[in-house]
Formats: C-alpha cells, structure tokens, sequence
C-alpha cells in the first residue's frame, strides 16, 4: 500500500514543520521516540509522518490515534529506499521545513526541533540542518567517547558554504567536512528539496544531498544543542558488514577509498587500539569495563576488515551479498 492513511483527523493549522519518521520494527524505542516528539514545545505548528515499511513488532500501535499531528504512510518493504521513502515523506508533507527523524533516535529534551529549525528560520540561505548526537543508553564508554569526538569536532564548523572551490575540490579531507549530514536528526527546507530531492540510493543518501545543496552554492548548519541519543552496540560480524556498507557508499559516491591495502588497515587498527587503551587508563574504564577493554582490538580490526573490503571488493554481487548489513536488515 502506498496512500497515506491517517490515524486521526488532518489538523486544519498549517504546520511549520513535518517530521518524517520512516519506522520498521522500532519497538520498544520508537515508544519513546513518539513521546518526545509529542512533548516537543515550538511555537509553531507541526505534523508527524510515520512512513511504515511493514513492521511486524507493533510499532504502528505506537503512533497516537487521537493526535490529529500524526499520520500514517504505509509501504511495501520491497519499495523502502532510504532516499526514495524520505522523499515520498516529504511529498506529503504541509510544512515549510522537513525534519527526519529515524526509529531509534530520541529527542533529549522538548527543545530538539526549535533548536534543530532555529538555523532555517535565521538564515534564508541554510538549505539543511544536521543535530548532534549522543550515545543511547546503555552504550559502552568507548562509543559515547568516539561520538563525542566526532561531533565536537563538527562543531568547530556551525556552518558551512563553498567559498573556495578550489581548496575545496583539492583538499578531500575539506570535503568529508562539508557534506557530514545525518539523517538520525536533520531538517531540510522544502523549497530546496523541490530542486535537489533525495538521491534513490541504498546507504549515505543523507550526506549525497547534503553535497549537491552544497555544491550548488547553499549553506549547511549544525545545531549543537538539537540532541537526539542515536548508537548502536556492534557485535564483530555487524561490525565488518557496518563498515562495508560505509566504505562502499564512500567509494561509490564519493570516489573515496577509505581503506585501500590491508597495510593501511593495519596501521589504523594499531593506531586505534593504542587510542582506546590510553582512554580506558585515563578514565579507569581498564578496570570497571575489563571485557570492553580487551575487545577494542578486535572491533578496530573489524571496522578495518569492512572498510578494506568495501573499498576493494564493493563491485562484486557476492561479497554485497555477504557482507551488506543495510541489505539485510531491509530485507528482513
């Protein structure tokens, strides 16, 4: 099926803003995902758009059918795309600005989305806004640290726009800068989408979009303080088939080679695992967290062995076959 089917009766206020939430099998953190997006505190009005790719674990009861914010989009699953389902959200979209959400990230406070629209309301010219996230409850203390650093690195660039595309085109690492884009947490204004709409591709459709708006002369801004907690716990294998998925997207998309040689490999775990053994001794995670502490050498080496594959042996069907972790999850 592929109407829209709403839950409760279409409110008559025009939203500001859509949120689209594409959901398959969600439970039990899209119950909480809900929650927060109800408590969100704007002053504008806005419109929830679940898009349900043939969940069987209840996650459609989860939607409230006596909030007239909500709506229902339900969709064969042989027909989800991440870039494709996005769009599809956003065509039936009111608002001005279209924010995604994913089943399992969780606004931190009442305040995600005004924080999260604030940059498309104070400048015309921002195209696309990414949050920062946190790790999930639960998570290990190497994963909170890794999220940390990477998203307090973001911060150092609030906002970008392509001013010298000569620097730019040459320096690659510039570039990785410019389109990080996450669609755990992200808005977009609808006006640019009407000109760039999502890609039709498996994996890093988010960051795809976010280098064509910026290529096209826009702005791309990163809300600090738009929280949502989004990780995940990967075992080795998930570890291996996450990466593959990653290095393959980069290599396909992006013409980078994340992991060319197994030499280069080798060194990156080496380098990583001495990383994580100086912060468990900094932190005294050595001793409250031993088990974790002894397989960071082997979750480096996994991230590695992905990456080395998805960079070198991405084209075949049967290493994607094998190795593809969105594959599957899609499929399931």
């Amino acid at each position: 099926m592929n109407e829209a089917s709403s839950l409760a009766p279409l409110s008559s206020e025009e939203p500001l803003v859509s949120i689209i939430i594409p959901v398959k099998n969600g439970l039990p953190t899209f119950n909480t995902v809900v929650d927060m997006v109800r408590a969100q505190e704007l002053d504008a009005p806005f419109e929830v758009i679940v898009i349900d790719s043939g969940s069987k674990d209840g996650s459609k009861q989860a939607i409230p059918a006596d909030d007239p914010r909500f709506r229902l989009i339900e969709i064969d699953p042989k027909s989800f795309g991440h870039g494709k389902t996005r769009n599809l959200g956003v065509q039936h979209s009111r608002g001005k600005f279209c924010a995604f959400l994913t089943h399992d990230a969780v606004p931190m406070d009442k305040y995600w989305l005004a924080e999260l629209i604030k940059p498309l309301r104070e400048d015309d010219d921002v195209a696309g806004v990414f949050g920062r996230h946190v790790a999930s409850p639960g998570a290990s203390p190497f994963t909170k640290w890794e999220l940390e650093a990477h998203f307090g690195g973001l911060n150092n660039w609030p906002r970008v726009k392509l001013d010298d595309a000569r620097e730019y085109f040459r320096n690659e690492g510039l570039r990785q800068v410019y389109h990080f884009y996450s669609d755990n947490s992200s808005c977009l204004r609808k006006s640019v989408w009407e000109r760039f709409p999502y890609p039709d591709v498996n994996f890093a459709e988010d960051q795809l979009w976010a280098k064509t708006i910026v290529e096209a002369g826009y702005t791309k801004a990163f809300a600090w303080n738009s929280v949502v907690a989004h990780s995940h716990e990967f075992t080795l294998w998930e570890r291996v088939q996450r990466s593959f998925d990653e290095a393959s997207a980069f290599r396909r998309y992006f013409g980078y080679r994340i992991c060319a040689s197994k030499k280069q490999g080798l060194r990156r775990a080496v380098f990583s695992t001495i990383r994580d053994f100086r912060n468990a001794v900094a932190n005294g995670w050595i001793w409250k967290y031993p088990i974790l502490t002894l397989l960071m050498p082997f979750d480096n080496c996994a991230r590695q062995i992905g990456h080395y594959l998805g960079t070198t042996r991405s084209d075949t069907a049967r290493h994607v076959q094998l190795l593809s972790r969105d594959q599957k999850i899609q499929a399931q």
